[in-house]
């Protein structure tokens, strides 16, 4: 398949700047994939679709204030700036060495040094990848978190020009493990109080962990999908979620998951175990049109953007053609897209 076959025309209008007041009152359009339908509702109607003992899936993630802002040193104990650059930290490695990419990059080198907030953090680079990828070793003193709350900033998508008042607005209510440089935001739309009337149905919330890295937002720069090569991202599933997953698995209780990002890290581990499993790893699953799910019933998700791997995922759930019948739907009636939008739920 052509990537220009995932290609739509969005007004730029339709893209929302700023976060609800209200999580929970976006707009959410419905798609049935039997009944080949989709309806309009709003997302504290979502419990209306839900039926007692689903299990719902979702990404505990929490974002990290991972863009920052540095100049690069002439010498390692040179206080004189060479050059300014924007590094965006996208994984932990351990032992203080991250993944992150560059803006400028060319001007970092193996060993180039860049300072931040006046060396309270430096970061030598160790290696270089592709595409402004660099490794680079973190140098500071004391709590790497709490200098990283200093110094960062919460890393927006470039889409977004509005300041974003309230920093927990791109937080989900149920985040809780730091490590995202995006949040998961079909999960943007729950209420603390949305969440218990679910569990009140007799529903039941499962968390699992992905961090969100590039592996979830870089841009499909071929032209053929299946050419595309996706970045690994890390994840995890404690016993109590699999343990539960299987057990809903085995009465054929329905499997909802919450964002890309979920289904991202139940189908990698349903596709390499054949069960869902405690564990831990990183995956570059791709998901697109002719891929076979296992580990889902339903996805809610927000609105994509033209050609990228989650509008392909989607399109492999849902159908390509009615998923894109419903994007044309959601235009019409103006619903707001990207990561502030509206959502939809697919099953």
């Amino acid at each position: 398949m052509k990537t220009s076959d995932f290609d739509f025309y969005l007004p730029e209008s339709l893209i929302a700047q700023t976060p609800l007041e209200n999580r929970s009152d976006s707009r959410l359009l419905v798609v049935n994939k039997t009944e080949n339908s989709y309806s309009d509702y709003h997302f504290s109607d979502l419990i209306d679709f839900l039926r007692e003992d689903d299990i719902i899936v979702r990404n505990n993630t929490r974002v990290i204030p991972a863009r920052l802002f540095g100049v690069k040193k002439a010498k390692e104990n040179n206080t004189q700036a060479n050059g300014y650059c924007e590094v965006l930290l996208l994984k932990d490695e351990g032992n203080n060495i991250w993944e992150t990419l560059v803006g400028n990059s060319k001007i970092v080198k193996l060993n180039t040094i860049i300072s931040f907030g006046d060396d309270k953090l430096k970061a030598r680079c160790v290696k270089i990848g592709e595409m402004g990828i660099r490794h680079f070793e973190m140098i500071y003193e004391g709590i790497f978190m709490e200098i990283l709350d200093q110094l960062g900033n919460i890393p927006l998508p470039p889409y977004i020009k509005e300041k974003l008042i309230d920093k927990e607005r791109y937080q989900t209510v149920y985040s809780k493990i730091d490590g995202s440089a995006a949040a998961p935001t079909a999960g943007l739309h729950f209420t603390e109080e949305l969440i218990e009337k679910i569990k009140g149905k007799g529903c039941r919330f499962v968390d699992v962990t992905l961090h969100i890295g590039l592996g979830t937002f870089r841009p499909v720069n071929v032209d053929n999908i299946d050419e595309h090569v996706m970045h690994s991202e890390y994840y995890q599933m404690s016993k109590e979620a699999a343990d539960l997953l299987n057990m809903a698995k085995e009465k054929g209780k329905r499997i909802i998951a919450i964002g890309t990002t979920s289904v991202r890290t139940l189908e990698a581990i349903y596709h390499q175990y054949g069960c869902f499993k405690e564990c831990s790893g990183s995956t570059d699953i791709f998901i697109y049109p002719g891929y076979s799910f296992k580990a889902i019933d339903a996805i809610v998700t927000n609105f994509h953007l033209p050609k990228s791997t989650l509008i392909m995922m989607i399109s492999a759930f849902g159908g390509k053609d009615l998923i894109f019948e419903a994007y044309k739907h959601a235009i019409e009636e103006k619903y707001r897209f990207f990561s502030f939008g509206d959502s939809m739920l697919i099953y």
